[in-house]
């Protein structure tokens, strides 16, 4: 198929689907694979195509759910202030965090942002706002512009859709302009780029605000899909996560975040049934205990990634499809 043809055909079908998932799936579910996938993309931003390494990206998405549920239940603000309400609180600790972190490299990049995210952590355990260890209960959705009910799962699904195809799209747009071009030298030959006369700090800095807002966006919308917002988002795992989710889908791509998200949710949501069908149909009880061994699932998952996948799912098949059009070209001469 002509590569002009596959990009516009491919996209198509992947609205298309996404447009007709509600009518098969659960659309809060969906909903939140959305959120997630989002999330990842986001984080790709920054390790992908900058070459930085966060462990405090929990920070941003939590953070925007405590702003935007307080938002929503204490402030009585419409759905629309209060996501643009988490994107800015996202972006703020996305800055100071960001300024802070980039001015050392590599490892100690990575111990900073982590130690910067616990910080928020424990802010958030001990602000009266956050609730603590109960955290925000009873976050309305709110109506959009005052007119569309998002207490209808149907709606809030096609709302949440375009939001994240948005943010998705600005990505896309960021990857593939001359910003975006610089930031790929800086992951590639930092020096260089340097020596060409960029201001690497500042390119980092603002990569990593968008990546912040973009994570933030994602975490604002997760809590006002699923009505709560607790300590687990931002808790350090949740950063180790969206790690996870970027590896396993394929680092430095735009598709493969997505696909990592949306796998690792799935695990953890739904290999408990999947475990109990196949108790069902094998008459094995060992499959039942799937659902309490989630974590040890995707452990296995990003082990065998990393030793069989290292440029993950969607990086292995476009080097594979790439070898297969090679191949088929030697073979035409």
């Amino acid at each position: 198929m002509n590569k002009s043809i596959r990009a516009i055909l491919v996209p198509f079908a992947i609205l298309v689907a996404a447009l007709a998932a509600p009518l098969v799936g659960y659309p809060v579910f969906l909903m939140k694979l959305l959120c997630f996938g989002l999330f990842a993309c986001a984080f790709n931003l920054l390790i992908g195509y900058t070459g930085l390494l966060s462990f405090g990206h929990a920070a941003m998405f939590g953070g925007a759910g405590y702003a935007a549920g307080y938002a929503l239940t204490e402030l009585g603000l419409p759905f629309e202030a209060g996501i643009v309400l988490g994107v800015l609180a996202a972006a703020a600790i996305g800055l100071v965090m960001g300024a802070l972190a980039i001015r050392r490299q590599g490892i100690y990049f990575a111990m900073i942002t982590l130690a910067l995210a616990q910080m928020v952590y424990f802010a958030a355990l001990r602000a009266p706002f956050t609730h603590g260890e109960d955290g925000l209960q009873g976050v309305p959705r709110g109506k959009l512009l005052g007119v569309l009910d998002l207490g209808n799962d149907l709606a809030a699904y096609y709302v949440v859709l375009a939001l994240t195809l948005a943010g998705f799209a600005l990505i896309v747009r960021i990857v593939h302009s001359p910003f975006g071009q610089i930031l790929k030298a800086i992951k590639e030959n930092e020096p260089r780029a340097i020596s060409l006369g960029y201001d690497v700090d500042r390119y980092k800095l603002l990569a990593f605000v968008l990546s912040a807002a973009l994570a933030g966006l994602a975490g604002a919308l997760k809590t006002v899909v699923l009505g709560f917002e607790t300590l687990t988002d931002v808790h350090w795992t949740m950063s180790g996560l969206v790690i996870l989710m970027t590896l396993v889908g394929g680092m430095g791509t735009l598709a493969g975040p997505v696909l990592g998200a949306f796998l690792v949710v799935s695990l953890e949501n739904k290999l408990g049934d999947w475990g109990n069908l196949l108790a069902g149909a094998t008459r094995v009880e060992w499959f039942a205990g799937l659902g309490e061994s989630v974590g040890i699932v995707t452990g296995l998952i990003f082990v065998a990634c990393v030793l069989l996948f290292r440029r993950g799912i969607v990086g292995e098949a476009a080097a594979a499809l790439a070898r297969v059009g090679k191949r088929r070209g030697a073979d035409t001469l």
